[in-house]
């Protein structure tokens, strides 16, 4: 068997809306509703589907937990105008511009990290 790439993942969120809001307006993250009240984000051809705690949809992770993710996004925006926009929107970097080790090798630009 071979695995191809990523298709969705989940993440357990405590407030729908506010992640919403987030992805959408910072991230520019295109919501999707789709099924019986569920909403994913959507980038590239990717989606990440939003189970808000103690709402969660079958099947579900054995214990979800709002804050668990750790997500890398990639971006061909330059570093420069990634954080400008970031400090634009009031969120604070955590950590960097740092270098990491990606998926596919070593991420070549300085990536910042935030906390969504």
């Amino acid at each position: 068997m071979s695995i191809d790439c990523l298709d969705h993942l989940v993440l357990t969120v405590r407030d729908i809306q506010k992640t919403i809001a987030f992805y959408e307006k910072v991230l520019g993250m295109e919501i999707v509703s789709f099924g019986d009240g569920r909403h994913a984000l959507h980038f590239g051809c990717q989606k990440i589907n939003l189970h808000e705690l103690g709402k969660e949809f079958d099947p579900k992770a054995q214990s979800p937990t709002p804050g668990s993710a750790d997500l890398c996004f990639i971006t061909s925006t330059p570093l420069s105008q990634v954080i400008s926009h970031l400090e634009t929107c009031r969120v604070p970097l955590v950590e960097g511009p740092v270098k990491r080790t990606g998926a596919q090798g070593p991420i070549e630009s300085d990536q910042p990290y935030i906390m969504c």
